[in-house]
Formats: structure tokens, sequence, C-alpha cells
């Protein structure tokens, strides 16, 4: 019987998006990148759920692309394998609810990708992060060039790209690749935690800030108007009246995403 690449599990408004391929520690193969599109589209439309944390089953997070799939191929072949993993990041950047990120073990190549897609990134302190694209030749790919300037630089991302060094968790940490470390064992919850208390934000203006968080950097007036255009829609929501209500009454808001 074949496992699944994707599980899923539920933990109130959190759900938890384990990539289940430990003996390959994780390494992302063309079905595990659908699955895992899949699932977090899921997760995206599910009125119930609230976060999502991303996780990897066993000792890695994601050791990167599964080489022993890869050969030399053309265009028309190697085209729709990469929409198909850019469809997962895709899926975290356009979807409405934060994700995060529980890394234990190895983040290598797309691991690393993956990783850093994501809006907040727990890892280990003995988690070890590489770019690691150019060992087998490529130059990187799961939004990569987007984030990993936005969080560490435009110069230091150059640097972390043409000369891959790996980096522990805490090293990751200190660079502005990982925005919060935990011992090794415990990231899960840690993560839980976090998402957690996510899940007390409201739903709609989540959604509105990873919007215009995706349109940067772009033309800073454009964002003006777009923030306008957020701002007006939230003002006539419930969320916003009942944020207004409990501000008053000095209690603690309770947002349904209405």
């Amino acid at each position: 019987m074949m496992t699944d690449v994707v599980v899923t599990e539920d933990r109130g408004a959190v759900r938890i998006i384990t990539l289940n391929r430990p003996q390959r520690r994780n390494a992302i193969d063309l079905p595990l990148r659908v699955a895992l599109a899949e699932r977090l589209d899921d997760a995206m439309a599910d009125s119930m759920i609230r976060a999502i944390v991303l996780t990897g089953a066993g000792s890695s997070f994601c050791s990167g692309g599964d080489i022993s799939t890869m050969a030399r191929q053309g265009e028309e072949k190697t085209r729709p394998r990469a929409q198909a993993a850019q469809r997962v990041v895709r899926a975290i950047w356009g979807g409405p609810k934060p994700v995060v990120a529980a890394v234990e073990g190895s983040a290598f190549g797309a691991g690393t990708s993956l990783a850093l897609a994501c809006d907040r990134v727990v890892a280990a302190s003995d988690a070890v992060f590489s770019t690691a694209f150019t060992g087998v030749g490529l130059a990187g790919d799961m939004g990569i060039f987007a984030s990993l300037p936005a969080r560490v630089g435009p110069a230091r991302a150059k640097q972390l790209m043409l000369l891959p060094r790996r980096l522990s968790g805490l090293e990751a940490f200190e660079l502005g690749m990982v925005d919060a470390v935990a011992e090794p064992g415990s990231v899960l919850t840690a993560a839980l935690a976090d998402a957690d208390a996510m899940t007390a934000a409201p739903p709609l203006a989540v959604r509105e800030m990873k919007s215009l968080l995706a349109r940067w950097p772009s033309d800073p007036f454009a964002i003006l108007d777009h923030e306008v255009d957020s701002q007006a829609k939230l003002f006539d929501t419930d969320d916003f009246a009942e944020g207004v209500s409990a501000f008053h009454d000095r209690r603690r808001p309770v947002f349904t995403g209405s």
C-alpha cells in the first residue's frame, strides 16, 4: 500500500501539513509537490482553519529536490515540473492564512526555499540550512530569489547563493533567515503555539496583510492605494465592529472572519 506523501492533522483551528517521505528525508519529487499544493489549497479554503504549520516527518524538514528523479531533459518536460513546485509557493503567498514552517534537521536547496516561503520560520538550534542549488548545476526556485533577499538583504543573499554553506538554525536566526529558534525536538510545539496565537487575529485583516506584503517590493505610492482599498473594505466588517466594541468593553475580541 502506497503511503501518502503529504499528511494533515487538525489541532483546533490550526492545520498541520507534514511532508511524509522520511525514507528520502522528505525530498520533493513530482507527486509530493502536487500533493503539497493541493493540501495547502484545501487548508486555505477551509473556513474552520485559521493558520497552518508546515513540517517534515522523521529527522528532516526537507532535503530539497529528489535528485534520484532528475535527469537531463528538454524544456517541454522541465517546465511543468518547475511550475508544479511554484504552485506550492503561490498557495502560501497567495493564500489568506499564515503559514508557519517548523524546521527540524536539514533544509537543503528547495527545502530552504520552502521554509523561507512561509510567513514565519521556527527552527531547531541545530537545524541545518543550505541553498545548495549550485551543487547540481541549478540556480534555485520556489521563490528563493524573492524570499531570501527580503529576509537577509540582496548583498547577503547573493553570497549565500553563490557560495553555499551550511548554517545552523542559530546562525540562520542571526542572519534573519529564521524568525525563532527552539530546542531540538520541541520545534513543532513552538510552531503550534505561534500558529495558535495567530488564530486569534481577525481573518479578514490577516488576508489583507498577506496580500499587501506580497506586493513588496513595488512602487511605494501604489502600496498607499492598495492600503486604502484594504482599510476601506475592513472598516465595513463584523470583525472591525467587534474589535472596537471589545476595546470599549475592555475585553478580548472574538473574531469570526465576517
